[in-house]
């Protein structure tokens, strides 16, 4: 079809943009939208890190899962933090994100207690004062992502993937569940380490079949 562009192509322009218009998956970083009317705009999945929004009408935009981040600009009175994007502050308690590709992401200070994160991407991302009590987490990948103070009460942690995760002052006690998950190599281990041993043995001679070692080997490497 002459001149179509697939969503994530497409960038705002006079020409481009009307109700409803349709950018999912769109890289539109750094970008200064000026006075671009979003209203209904499909948005999700968008990058929008460093863009500059703050003339933009984003009434009725779809922005779940856009990625934002502290150097985003958003409008006036605009209530990003609840619009189901994902950034620091979200409020993203509850929210499907299965499988979700969120690694290197600014989640500091989030909201996502209950959320459903089984299978999602959080490799080297910052969840530095997320509240993820009640999250799902199995086979969740925390490669290198700061972990630091978080507290994963009731949070369940099957095959989760903290290979290099930074745990100072990460609080696991009260997690529902450690089998599979692999702690090597991960930092801030040392005031914890004792309490995770304590786990059921169920749980902590549970072979990880991705990293290939079980829970109780990952935490005494």
């Amino acid at each position: 079809m002459p001149g179509w562009l697939p969503p994530e192509s497409k960038l705002p322009s006079n020409q481009a943009i009307g109700r409803a218009f349709d950018a999912r998956g769109a890289d539109w970083r750094e970008l200064d939208l000026g006075a671009t009317d979003l209203t209904e705009a499909r948005l999700c999945r968008v990058d929008l890190r460093g863009t500059n929004l703050s003339r933009c009408t984003l009434d009725g935009a779809d922005l779940r899962l856009a990625r934002y981040d502290g150097m985003t600009i958003w409008p006036d009175n605009y209530e990003f933090r609840g619009s189901g994007a994902v950034g620091p502050k979200a409020k993203l308690s509850g929210h499907f994100l299965n499988s979700a590709d969120l690694s290197g992401m600014d989640l500091s200070g989030s909201l996502l207690m209950g959320a459903y994160l089984s299978g999602a991407d959080l490799s080297g991302a910052c969840l530095r004062g997320v509240r993820l009590a009640g999250a799902d987490l199995r086979h969740a990948v925390l490669r290198g992502a700061l972990c630091e103070g978080v507290r994963f009460s009731g949070c369940q942690l099957d095959y989760a993937d903290f290979r290099g995760a930074n745990l100072t002052d990460a609080d696991l006690s009260a997690a529902e569940s450690i089998r599979g998950s692999d702690f090597t190599s991960s930092s801030g281990l040392d005031s914890i380490r004792e309490t995770l041993i304590g786990r059921p043995f169920q749980e902590l001679d549970c072979w990880n079949p991705l990293t290939r070692r079980t829970t109780r080997d990952s935490l005494m490497t």
